[in-house]
């Protein structure tokens, strides 16, 4: 497989606190990964850093052998819901167009482009809401919306940030759904406190408290889902020894 991010002991700190440490880490074209740690384990600080959102203080980290901000137009992103004013007076298919705010002219769209962005609501399930407010949406119904828009620029990679948090399980359904079909095209990164879903559709688990570590679905321990993330245990099992 064809490596397209590399991270080289990375670490970050914000002020004087360590958030994450010496992350080596190496994703391959096709990958479908769930990011799994901690509240404040650097979870999304590692998304970020992957955006050249932020900087790493130490360490490396290119994109398809480059700084992240070169390619950052490669990659897609579905923020934590939460952060989205849903007060702001916007229609669903506005939503999805902003994703194609580079290929607008005084914020004006050729028809191919509002073409675009109906057909992935209609791909996404919302084909009913093109025109209601954004405001009105379920969650479950706004990720789906978040996600088209995060996939009208064909991004090779596309990161989200907890798409399934806070929602109903026919919504998370429909959501993971939409990703396994997505991955047949692009890179998949994905944070979830959600560990039985996870562990069922993902290629690849990377578990996140300061330091990263990579496993299969099926080497992911139970008692990461109560927020016991024992490394040393995991990395026995690993390789075979007893506990």
């Amino acid at each position: 497989m064809k490596e397209i991010i590399k991270l080289e002991k990375v670490s970050f700190c914000y002020k004087v606190k360590p958030i994450l440490q010496d992350i080596n880490l190496s994703i391959d074209k096709g990958d479908f990964i769930g990011i799994i740690g901690p509240n404040g384990g650097g979870k999304t600080t590692l998304l970020k850093l992957l955006m050249g959102m932020l900087i790493p203080h130490t360490g490396k980290i290119q994109i398809f052998g480059k700084n992240p901000k070169i390619n950052r137009d490669k990659i897609g992103y579905v923020p934590q819901i939460y952060r989205i004013d849903k007060e702001f007076p916007i229609s669903t298919l506005e939503v999805v167009l902003l994703g194609a705010i580079k290929d607008s002219f005084l914020g004006f769209f050729k028809k191919e482009i509002k073409n675009k962005a109906k057909d992935l609501l209609e791909k996404v399930g919302l084909k009913d809401f093109i025109d209601k407010p954004f405001g009105k949406l379920s969650g479950g119904q706004s990720q789906r919306a978040l996600i088209a828009r995060a996939l009208i620029s064909d991004p090779e990679i596309l990161i989200l940030d907890e798409p399934t948090a806070n929602i109903d399980p026919e919504s998370e359904r429909a959501i993971f759904d939409i990703l396994i079909n997505s991955n047949k095209q692009r890179t998949i990164l994905m944070v979830s406190h959600d560990l039985h879903t996870i562990v069922n559709e993902v290629k690849k688990v990377i578990t996140v408290r300061q330091f990263a570590t990579v496993l299969k679905p099926k080497e992911v321990c139970k008692h990461f889902g109560i927020g016991l993330y024992h490394t040393p245990i995991i990395a026995k099992k690993i390789r075979g020894k007893k506990q």
